[in-house]
């Protein structure tokens, strides 16, 4: 059976199996049932090599071996088998998870939470701000940002900018809830994106200021408009107390 060499090149990639063991794999996959000296003469895998291959495709869940004379093997369902990958994928992502929360409560961990506590006292203000550019890098930014607040997020946007950040903000919630962090959420009434981020505490506002505070330490402030395509959107983040509060100030005074 002849596939493309691209093709093989993904599944290669995508099931972590060398070339063999896909050239194997999938030649088996044509035939559904076949004996090792076959395999190799469709595969164009040596046959020196075939039976090692066979093996390990067997360990690793791709095939069966079927008992008799000769010894024939079985290819498995390749739903099945994406299943148990990502199964797998996930137990080991776990794994990790697991192994850096340990780090967390290391001593190693805290002597390195002292340096940078002792380092940030001696950054220039200019070091701790910047632009980023393009939604998917705000978003992330964004993202981030959320992930350390401590009492409370500030979402302040437009009725464009609400349908382009509600998304961010549904993804956002559940970890927010569970801190049980304050979210505030200033921007014009859309029935249709409120149901699906309830627990916010909303203020129906319309101006086309748009940016996101954090425990009013940190900030993001977008500074195009809501007409750029997303490509080019730009924000400004910075990192100032002073800032940060000086303009949530300002804010509640337009409020009022």
């Amino acid at each position: 059976m002849a596939l493309q060499k691209d093709f093989l090149k993904q599944l290669k990639t995508h099931f972590k199996l060398n070339i063999y063991e896909v050239k194997i794999w999938t030649s088996l996959l044509s035939k559904g049932v076949s004996s090792a000296s076959e395999l190799a003469e469709i595969s164009g895998v040596p046959r020196s090599r075939c039976y090692d291959i066979l093996e390990s495709l067997e360990k690793k869940g791709f095939i069966m071996m079927k008992i008799g004379k000769p010894i024939e093997y079985i290819a498995i369902k390749p739903e099945v088998i994406l299943d148990r990958v990502k199964d797998e994928i996930k137990g080991s992502a776990n794994k990790v998870i697991t192994y850096m929360d340990k780090i967390r409560e290391s001593e190693d961990f805290r002597e390195l939470d002292l340096l940078y506590k002792s380092g940030i006292k001696h950054i220039d203000v200019t070091n701790i701000s910047k632009s980023v550019v393009g939604a998917t890098n705000l978003n992330k930014q964004i993202k981030e940002m959320v992930s350390q607040a401590k009492s409370h997020v500030t979402f302040v946007t437009t009725s464009e900018g609400l349908q382009r950040k509600s998304k961010l903000i549904r993804k956002c919630l559940n970890d927010l809830k569970k801190k049980g962090i304050e979210i505030n959420l200033y921007a014009p009434y859309n029935k249709t994106i409120m149901k699906k981020i309830e627990g916010v505490k909303f203020s129906d506002y319309h101006a086309s200021t748009q940016f996101v505070s954090i425990d009013g330490k940190e900030m993001m402030f977008m500074i195009t408009p809501d007409s750029i395509v997303p490509e080019y959107e730009v924000g400004v983040w910075i990192k100032s107390n002073f800032f940060v509060s000086a303009v949530g100030m300002l804010f509640e005074q337009s409020l009022k």
